[in-house]
């Protein structure tokens, strides 16, 4: 994902962001185990870093997540793009990426908690 401040605000980024993680596992999303799998919230100004820290406690005050919220929020350090086989892969193999969701439990995840 490319993150363009003209398209999208800060803000509705980090609510797309919630709404297609789980942010009560630590070091792991779905069918995936690892540090590189943890959560987190990159800002790059003390503004986004008010915006991501509001919109995790609004996140908790809704009660929708029976474990505690572990996602982390930290500054922006040096980023490392992933492997050219992960660029896009829900465009380059859609039929794998959509398997992968149902059967890793991120479909079902996502529609009982966001209704989507």
């Amino acid at each position: 994902m490319t993150y363009d401040p003209k398209k999208v605000t800060y803000e509705k980024l980090v609510d797309a962001f919630w709404r297609s993680i789980d942010p009560t596992t630590v070091n792991e999303q779905f069918g995936e185990k690892g540090s590189h799998y943890r959560t987190v919230i990159y800002y790059g100004t003390p503004e986004e870093q008010k915006i991501a820290e509001a919109s995790k406690a609004a996140i908790v005050k809704t009660g929708r997540f029976k474990k505690p919220i572990v996602t982390e929020i930290s500054p922006a350090t040096t980023f490392y793009r992933a492997e050219e086989e992960h660029q896009d892969y829900y465009k380059k193999k859609p039929k794998e990426f959509k398997e992968y969701c149902a059967k890793e439990g991120r479909d079902a995840y996502l529609t009982t908690i966001w209704g989507i």
